[in-house]
């Protein structure tokens, strides 16, 4: 293999069994120790014991990416966004996994098996590998059409404004900056985290739904990721503020706690990442009444989001240059660049490549505002720790209750659609009635004094986030297909993350620092595809047309 990497930009690798990790540890042993290594070298593998779907795993070197698939071979590789130019196969069963292995192969690729079957030889060299005598060994020699090559900037070219200062242009800044990347981030602000970033708590948890949907296993892949990313910043407790207590998520009612109690039987969740707890196990761990019982987030809890985006952009080092206090910006494309223009018409910055991740914000650029992104006001109180029950964790339900912290809890938050900045009381109203039903007291809160924050979430039609490309509505006709549709040069998307900022910052900006770079991706590509910004051109050709 290393004579095949050597003279590589990047190299990716496919394993067809991850086991122990040791063949990994032993292939990235060797690429540290070669000096005419590619400069990264990424490893995608089939894996056991997983929650299903896609995982990457962060490794300490930036160089170095890991991505692991528990999931059938034929499915795995079906959904895999990756041209492996090495392959190894192990004790892979069925020829099921040739033709979605061949169409992702990268040209020249080389294939090393152990023990295939007379049916899987003969497969793979029908999609175009050529072995040779002893039959162990081959090359991708195939013609045929395959996936485009995915066009990489050259590192004179690797600068980027990252437009927002909150959770996703944090995070979009620390993947980009661990890739080489020289990012100038823009913020209207004087300071990071100052619109819906700037609450003192945000709660973290997956979602569960009884067919997997397609936002379950996001969320899922968010949080996992997140779980992962935040213990490389120094973890929750300790470089982040927050508290990993867990989430106890109670059931709305008996039919709710029953369709519950079908996807516990039904998914065998692992303890540590879910787990089903009926009345009395739960009121035990509780302390207070919870008459159908809930769902017990292990790993989930809540955290500061401005301390996240503060470790974030800790992380960069002097790859990051701050331009804050910016005020409301245009952006134009100008031959080759961006330009970032301030209401005076001052240049504020300007680079190849840019990142809207402005939230609500994007919705006043001329280039994103066909985008059908609403503003959610969201209002949470913040309730001194003496007028409440003292909690072990977050709960929540329909809302949220944190455990207290510098002496406040938080509950919230309201779902408005109006445009009011300011607290006030009807708001605080609703959170108390629903803190209430969260621990069954009528009488909780009653006659403390109420403070609070209202922040502005950004939100899709269909609660996904949008990650990628950013569309050009004017230019896109008739398209009918994701791949077809115009998109803005150099011109890119992290928004609508909605309530869940928290755990869709670190995925969305790996991402988007994947596609950029021409990496393996850390989704499957239907779910990539259920991200794309341009979707809603799609959604827009397809919708009915009204009488003439």
């Amino acid at each position: 293999m290393r004579a095949h990497w050597r003279g590589r930009d990047r190299y990716t690798v496919f394993d067809s069994r991850y086991g122990d990790g040791g063949r990994v540890r032993a292939l990235q042993d060797a690429w540290r120790a070669d000096p005419e290594r590619p400069a990264r070298l990424h490893i995608v593998a089939l894996a056991d014991g997983m929650l299903p779907g896609f995982h990457r795993i962060p490794q300490d070197d930036p160089r170095l990416t890991l991505t692991l698939l528990a999931a059938p071979s034929d499915a795995a590789l079906a959904q895999l966004g990756a041209q492996p130019d090495y392959i190894y196969l192990h004790g892979i069963a069925g020829a099921a996994f040739v033709r979605p292995l061949a169409r992702i192969a990268g040209s020249g690729a080389r294939l090393h098996a152990d023990a295939l079957s007379d049916e899987q030889r003969a497969a793979l060299q029908a999609q175009g590998f050529v072995f040779d005598d002893e039959g162990s060994s081959a090359l991708f020699a195939s013609r045929k059409p395959r996936l485009p090559v995915p066009q990489v900037a050259p590192a004179a070219q690797k600068r980027v404004l990252v437009i927002g200062a909150g959770l996703a242009g944090s995070a979009a800044c620390a993947s980009l900056c661990a890739r080489g990347w020289q990012v100038t981030l823009v913020e209207r602000h004087p300071a990071p985290s100052m619109e819906a970033s700037g609450n003192l708590a945000g709660i973290f948890m997956p979602l569960l739904s009884r067919d997997d949907n397609i936002p379950t296993r996001l969320t899922r892949a968010a949080y996992l990721y997140a779980l992962r990313a935040w213990r490389q910043l120094g973890g929750i407790g300790n470089a982040i503020e927050g508290q990993a207590c867990g989430v106890l998520q109670l059931a709305r009612d008996a039919g709710h706690a029953e369709v519950s109690r079908a996807i516990a039987r039904a998914a065998h969740y692992p303890p540590d990442f879910a787990r089903w707890l009926e009345r009395a196990e739960a009121e035990a761990l509780l302390g207070l009444p919870v008459p159908d019982g809930g769902w017990l987030f292990p790993q989930g809890g809540w955290a500061r989001p401005g301390s996240v985006c503060e470790a974030m952009l800790q992380s960069c080092g002097n790859r990051l240059e701050r331009r804050f206090g910016a005020g409301t910006i245009a952006l134009e494309h100008d031959g080759d660049e961006w330009l970032a223009r301030a209401e005076d018409g001052r240049v504020v910055a300007q680079a190849p490549t840019v990142v809207l991740a402005n939230g609500a914000g994007a919705r006043s650029l001329a280039q994103s505002r066909e985008l059908p992104l609403a503003a959610l006001r969201g209002q949470v109180s913040h309730l001194a720790s003496g007028s409440l029950p003292a909690l072990p964790l977050v709960l929540c339900r329909e809302a949220y209750l944190t455990p207290a912290a510098g002496g406040i809890t938080c509950a919230g938050a309201t779902y408005d659609l109006d445009a009011d900045p300011q607290l006030r009381l009807s708001s605080h109203e609703e959170n108390i009635e629903r803190l209430r039903g969260l621990v069954s007291d009528p009488a909780a809160a009653e006659g403390a004094p109420l403070a609070g924050r209202v922040g502005f979430r950004c939100v899709a039609p269909d609660r996904l986030p949008l990650v990628g490309r950013l569309p050009d509505f004017a230019a896109a006709g008739s398209t009918e297909r994701l791949r077809d549709v115009p998109r803005h040069p150099g011109l890119h998307a992290l928004l609508g993350y909605a309530s869940r900022g928290l755990i869709w910052a670190p995925l969305g900006a790996e991402l988007l620092a994947a596609q950029l770079e021409g990496e393996p991706l850390p989704l499957e590509t239907n779910l990539v595809d259920a991200l794309d910004p341009a979707r809603f051109v799609l959604r827009a050709r397809r919708m009915p047309r009204g009488p003439s």
